[in-house]
């Protein structure tokens, strides 16, 4: 299945032990990281693959491990009946896939849509042992492996949760080496009494143990790779878990070896099994596992036989989304802004912006907005007051480099700060943990979750009524938790360490980032300018932080937009940029917002710093964005399931909705970006005349303002593969939400604090999005299309950023995205041979 043909003669040469390090190495790079709970970011789970085509990582998904990479045939069939894709587009989809369509057509996709296409998986040796006579008289041997090693990483991994805490310092092959010798139980829940003596002959260490039981396996050398990238996916939440470390470790310069030692894990207990059931089944099971794997090139080229009719499904889903953004972006359109704007409001690029920003112009007119990275090119690290947590606010792609930290700071018009009152509020709120954290840590002890309440008693009774009966309550703010009420107008997020000049070149940065290079002075900006981060709001809720922000490592957009507010608006740092050609006119402020995206809210920060000028705009404009802020809730409602019957008034679903956020019971508090399936990078007047229905992620460009480039290559190489992430997430959760989703969100239980879910009490560790992020308890809220990014740029500029990063390359080139630009009026579509005009009827 690996492509080793051409260095068979070099592999014979290499030492045994080199050749199993690089089948291993090839074994673990195929595995995308997944982030804590506490700093999720979407992932595309195939991230590591995405130099093969989609077709061949759906049969090599399929062939390994089972896992479905293209829409469920039960899906599709349901959007071909209800009309979503139509004849025209498997007709779209059929001629723009040559090698399907030479063995099908419209009527042969249909057909297909009645059968299960189930493509079989190549066994390991787990699986061909444990298919003998007492197979039904116990637990699985992979499910009883699979908990056992899930366990096994949960009390090693966990820092946080239980205060109870192993011993790590030899690693982790060692410390499952140890548990497993010390474990008598595991061998009567396997129904095998003699395992002790075979785990006896485990090898010390983790070299040792890849090489004994690649030995004990005997399967050709060609095959290695492919078989332990099967193993790997067995406990494929872990892998991932393992593979963030290493992500991790990279960025900072650095190397973590936990990946190799949970492969080398996973695949010396085939080989403890092999040892421990020397008979004539074991033999012939071991012997079917050879010949099976022997067969593997040609099981993947079935594979991919089977699954050319999904890849033209997959593409007619896509081709029906694309009809509808087509027209859309068709209509005409007037070209720029009419007349200078009073207020500009910068937004995140996510897509529950889009329809707040439309909203916002309706009501305002006068109002420009604007679509910018949404952690607004800031690379920092959060300190918050009083802890040593350093949290990064920024994709997980890129390494903080810029920390930030908590201070006491008045406003213009009081008297200053003492210099000692920000330690004075560190120690205070320090006080307050110190007293709340043993009473927290009652519920770290093993069974906390069933006696916590009890034990607690009445005086539990307060928290118990707010989780049975929600309030309206405010978005709660971490920054704020334990500080005294006295400090908490006056504590700010701010720069450290950075000289003057270093602010000048991070706020020239950031403003060319926004589209507004040094040669243009003064900068075209308005008296007002608001950014607007944005942050979810709900109670009880393991995966809240994915709701946050689907890039920025699962925090708000506050700490951002609040630092960035305060850069540019300081008296030096604007000196400093008018003497590099950047000069922000003397009367621009600018102010820090959120858009809480379960209420709709939108919440100023620091606006106690404003001049009497800027604050006076402020306050005109605030009425009015209620308003913007009522429309959006109302095209958000029905999705929810709050207009039913007699509709809602602006106040009643302003109110369902402040206590949906604070329902404790409530398992879709928002819809998160599910929809999510364009991105658009252009002048905002390209999109102002559309409907977009929050699917689209929207980044303003103009190309006239970026003569050589280096901002749309920014734009590719980095919010680009953002948002690619975050739709390959959703699209992967909702194909397989067995395998590449978490589960029922109702049955999760936290695992070491924030390093993921389990669904029950056991099993692998759950990666991906829960079935209510995607599925409303009828139909799949969430279409499994693959993003459209439309880009309004020439085509030479394009294809050369494309040529130049290998990343973005393997996405176009392979089919994981689609790739557009505006020709004038028109839409093109890049393919295989260049640039074509989008014809889809």
């Amino acid at each position: 299945m690996s492509d080793v043909s051409d260095l068979s003669s070099v592999a014979d040469a290499m030492p045994w032990q080199d050749r199993v390090d690089r089948a291993c190495a090839q074994a673990c790079e195929a595995i995308a990281p997944t982030w804590p709970l506490d700093r999720a970011i979407a992932v595309n789970p195939h991230w590591q693959r995405i130099g093969m085509p989609v077709l061949e990582v759906a049969a090599r998904m399929a062939v390994l491990a089972d896992i479905r990479v293209f829409p469920p045939r039960a899906l599709l069939a349901q959007a071909w009946r209800d009309g979503r894709i139509t004849a025209q587009d498997l007709t779209q989809a059929l001629a723009d896939l040559p090698a399907a369509a030479a063995r099908l057509d419209v009527a042969a996709c249909v057909h297909a849509l009645s059968e299960p296409g189930h493509t079989p998986r190549l066994p390991l040796l787990i699986d061909v042992l444990d298919d003998d006579a007492q197979r039904h008289r116990r637990l699985s041997w992979r499910q009883a492996i699979t908990h056992q090693v899930s366990q096994t990483c949960a009390a090693y991994f966990d820092q946080d949760q239980a205060d109870w805490q192993p011993e790590r310092s030899h690693g982790l092959y060692a410390f499952w080496r140890d548990t497993l010798v010390h474990d008598q139980g595991i061998g009567v829940l396997m129904g095998l009494p003699t395992l002790g003596r075979a785990v006896g002959q485990l090898p010390a260490t983790r070299e040792d143990a890849e090489s004994w039981a690649l030995r004990q396996l005997g399967l050709p050398e060609d095959v290695w790779a492919d078989y332990l990238e099967a193993v790997l996916l067995s406990v494929n939440g872990w892998a991932s878990w393992c593979a963030y470390l290493g992500w991790q470790a990279r960025l900072a310069g650095g190397h973590d070896p936990h990946l190799r030692d949970l492969l080398a894990i996973r695949l010396a207990w085939g080989a403890i099994l092999l040892a421990t059931k020397d008979d004539a089944s074991t033999r012939h099971a071991f012997a079917a596992l050879q010949s099976r794997w022997r067969e593997a090139p040609a099981v993947l080229d079935d594979a991919r036989a089977r699954l050319r009719v999904d890849e033209v499904w997959q593409l007619a889903l896509d081709v029906s989304w694309q009809r509808r953004l087509a027209q859309q972006l068709q209509q005409p359109a007037v070209a720029g802004h009419q007349a200078a704007p009073m207020v500009q409001a910068a937004f995140c690029i996510d897509v529950r912006s889009e329809p707040m920003r439309r909203a916002l112009e309706a009501e305002c007119p006068e109002v420009q907005t604007l679509g910018v990275a949404g952690f607004f090119g800031l690379p920092v690290a959060y300190t918050s007051l009083g802890s040593a947590e350093r949290r990064p606010q920024l994709p997980g792609l890129l390494a903080p480099a810029i920390d930030v930290h908590d201070a006491i700071d008045a406003a213009p018009d009081q008297a200053s700060p003492s210099p000692d009152q920000t330690e004075r509020a560190r120690q205070a709120r320090q006080r307050h943990w110190a007293i709340t954290s043993p009473w927290q840590a009652a519920s770290h002890w093993p069974g906390a979750a069933y006696s916590f309440v009890e034990a607690a008693g009445v005086a539990y009774l307060g928290p118990l009524l707010r989780w049975l009966h929600p309030t309206r309550g405010e978005r709660a703010r971490d920054d704020l938790s334990g500080l005294p009420v006295r400090y908490r107008p006056v504590c700010r997020p701010a720069l450290a360490g950075l000289s003057l000049a270093e602010q000048v070149d991070l706020a020239g940065r950031v403003l060319q980032g926004m589209g507004m290079p040094p040669s243009a002075s003064p900068l075209p900006l308005a008296p007002l300018v608001v950014l607007v981060g944005h942050g979810s709001q709900s109670h009880n809720n393991a995966h809240a932080a994915a709701l946050d922000c689907g890039a920025c490592c699962g925090q708000t957009g506050e700490v951002n937009a609040r630092v960035l507010a305060r850069l540019l608006n300081d008296s030096a740092v604007r000196d400093g940029l008018a003497q590099r050609g950047s000069r922000i006119p003397p009367a621009t402020r600018f102010v820090a917002a959120l858009h809480n995206t379960t209420t709709d809210d939108i919440e100023a920060f620091d606006t106690d710093l404003l001049p009497a000028h800027a604050l006076a705009a402020w306050q005109a404009l605030v009425p009015r964005w209620q308003r913007a802020s009522d429309r959006v809730r109302q095209e958000r409602a029905p999705s929810l399931g709050l207009i039913q019957g007699q509709p809602l008034t602006a106040r009643q679903l302003h109110k369902q909705l402040q206590r949906r956020a604070n329902d404790g019971a409530q398992t879709r508090p928002e819809w998160g970006l599910a929809g999510n399936a364009a991105f658009v990078i252009a002048p905002r007047w390209r999109t102002q005349h559309a409907n977009l229905a929050g699917r689209s992620f929207l980044h303003d460009y103009d190309p006239a303002c970026d003569p050589d480039g280096s901002w749309l290559t920014q734009l590719i190489t980095a919010p680009m593969l953002v948002t690619h992430w975050i739709n390959w997430q959703y699209h992967a959760s909702t194909c397989d939400p067995d395998r590449l989703g978490s589960g029922n969100k109702v049955l999760h239980n936290v695992v070491g604090g924030h390093l993921g879910v389990f669904e029950g009490n056991g099993g692998d560790l759950r990666i991906g999005l829960s079935r209510q992020s995607l599925h409303d308890g009828q139909r799949w809220v969430h279409d499994p299309v693959r993003l459209t990014v439309v880009i309004d740029a020439p085509a030479d500029r394009i294809d050369a950023i494309v040529a130049a990063h290998e990343p973005v390359r393997h996405l176009v080139a392979q089919g994981w995205l689609h790739l557009w630009r505006f020709e004038g009026a028109q839409l093109q579509r890049r393919t295989q041979t260049g640039w074509a005009e989008v014809m889809l009827g």
